[in-house]
């Protein structure tokens, strides 16, 4: 559990949402691979269930979220889904 009371992703739970996180575009597999080399051991269950909403968009429309050529919208705009956003953006330092 982190300090907010959200309990850590198992090790299971780990390696079917990177699994899931597997793109088309080698773009944002850069992004995403940053991500969990930098933050995987902390990934708590609702930052999974944000970065999963995050996956169910369609490769361009993610890389222009990851690029900030866009924002989150409508049911993107949760603060869940900005936080990790935010910290798949902060890999892009490192691209």
């Amino acid at each position: 559990m982190n300090a907010t009371g959200d309990p850590l992703l198992d090790e299971r739970a780990l390696s079917k949402l990177r699994w899931r996180c597997r793109r088309g575009l080698l773009e944002n597999d850069l992004f995403i691979e940053r991500f969990f080399s930098r933050h995987e051991s902390g990934l708590t269950v609702s930052q999974a269930e944000a970065l999963g909403v995050l996956m169910d968009l369609s490769d361009n429309d993610l890389l222009d979220l990851l690029l900030g050529r866009t924002h989150p919208e409508g049911e993107l705009a949760r603060a869940d889904v900005s936080q990790v956003l935010g910290m798949l953006r902060a890999a892009r330092t490192t691209i």
